[in-house]
């Protein structure tokens, strides 16, 4: 039999892309009242799929799927949900926030496990996220990158950033992939947040995310916000920052050369006709 642990909690998975404002996100979910948003990044989401791997290696497993395969697997799943009901046993809200850009590439597993997920997707222009990445580079050279490319030059950079696994290209590839997700998945259990709205219009797009989560209205003030302190950003090597402010501001332009800029707008061609049509260049 499987079911969903007695008074488990709604969680909102928030994921998406680097330096599209998840973590901002994630500072003002936490001001609703029926909201628990600690802020940082969860090893949830790598501990669910490490577990499937062992497990799938687990020869007592395997030997119980050979004798009762039904059985065994609806073991799984209620073990699975039992940790995602546990993880958040330290708060009596009804509603949590896990966030981790893995969760992704992991929504069919979170659909199984959790059939009515809300799944916020944080996106934004590609070309102003690698902006932001040179930018920090800039202000620390003499730190290396997680995967060493610090001594490349800029257009090398980028290769690496939006390779099929790079930091960039990974959770773009995963966004690419969401189209094959059946419509229902898409259009009631995803909300995609983008990062200039979140600057421009704070509070109408927190109003549509708490709607849309079946959450009651929840005014605040963008200039006065709550500041608590960020997950850690020595482990990205001080690359990523994931500084929280007392108010919401603008973020600074940055600079990007015209080579790469035209390779990035090509190549996300997609990404930009699906949530950003107005920066669409041409046919």
């Amino acid at each position: 039999m499987i079911a969903l642990p007695s008074g488990s909690k709604q969680i909102l998975y928030v994921t998406g892309m680097p330096r599209a404002g998840s973590t901002l996100l994630c500072q003002l979910l936490g001001m609703h009242p029926a909201i628990y948003s600690i802020g940082h990044s969860s090893p949830l989401a790598a501990l669910l799929d490490q577990c499937r791997t062992h497990l799938s290696d687990n020869h007592f497993l395997l030997a119980q799927l050979d004798v009762d395969f039904d059985l065994a697997y609806n073991r799984l799943i209620n073990a699975y949900r039992g940790l995602l009901a546990g993880w958040f046993a330290e708060t009596d809200l009804p509603v949590v926030v896990d966030k981790n850009r893995g969760w992704l590439a992991q929504i069919e597993t979170v659909k199984l496990l959790d059939p009515q997920f809300n799944m916020l997707v944080c996106v934004r222009d590609p070309l102003t996220v690698y902006g932001s990445i040179e930018a920090q580079h800039r202000k620390t050279v003499l730190l290396d990158f997680q995967d060493h490319m610090a001594p490349h030059s800029a257009y090398e950079r980028a290769r690496v950033l939006f390779a099929p696994n790079g930091v960039i290209g990974a959770p773009l590839a995963a966004i690419e992939q969401l189209q094959d997700i059946p419509d229902p998945t898409q259009t009631d259990h995803l909300f995609y947040v983008r990062f200039e709205d979140l600057l421009q219009a704070p509070q109408a797009s927190m109003a549509a995310i708490f709607a849309w989560a079946g959450l009651p209205a929840h005014a605040f003030d963008p200039h006065h916000l709550p500041v608590k302190p960020h997950e850690s950003d020595s482990y990205y090597r001080f690359k990523y920052r994931h500084t929280t402010f007392s108010q919401i501001r603008p973020v600074n332009a940055h600079q990007v050369s015209g080579r790469i800029a035209e390779e990035i707008r090509k190549n996300y061609r997609w990404f930009y006709q699906s949530l950003y049509p107005e920066l669409v260049v041409g046919d």
